[in-house]
């Protein structure tokens, strides 16, 4: 590439470099310690399992950012989205273009696969980023929608919620 930079898709040797991303990820978004993925954890689940994708940009030998996604489903389309889970640029490399290349990329799997939307998600504070998906984008803020989660525990108490085994006709 003439900008001095590639992006290709990540591979099981490159989780130790996607763990690196993910943890300075999170320093960046001022939750250093919430990282609980593992190198084992990544590669089961990106490469094995392959629940979701990385992709990789690099000059020369040093990597220099990763975009990680997936895939899910709309309803009202009746398509597959595309998932942007996480991008990160490391910070020396911001504004040379690799936010728009690693976007680029995105939109040509997007399109390979039929997709009908792209969404992602950004931290209300992160206003560079956020000028970035509206004005170099014309991205859309969704500002209707809420997003809602829950983690481990949360999801072990919706166990409180399975029905019981239905009983059979009586005999």
């Amino acid at each position: 590439m003439s900008a001095g930079f590639h992006i290709r898709p990540a591979t099981p040797d490159d989780v130790n470099i996607i763990l690196q991303f993910i943890n300075d990820l999170a320093v960046y978004e001022k939750e250093p310690d919430a990282v609980k993925a593992t190198p084992e954890l990544l590669r089961t689940n990106l490469f094995e399992r392959k629940y979701a994708h990385a992709l990789l940009a690099f000059g020369g030998d040093k990597p220099l950012g990763m975009a990680l996604y997936f895939f899910n489903f709309s309803t009202w389309m009746g398509k597959p989205g595309l998932f942007l889970e996480d991008l990160y640029v490391s910070p020396e490399y911001r504004n040379a273009g690799i936010g728009k290349a690693f976007f680029g990329e995105l939109g040509r799997i997007a399109k390979e696969s039929d997709c009908a939307r792209m969404d992602w998600s950004v931290l209300k504070w992160n206003q560079p980023s956020i000028d970035f998906y509206e004005k170099k984008l014309r991205a859309t803020a969704m500002t209707e929608w809420m997003g809602m989660r829950l983690e481990e525990d949360g999801i072990d108490n919706l166990q409180s919620f399975v029905l019981a085994e239905p009983s059979g006709p009586a005999a």
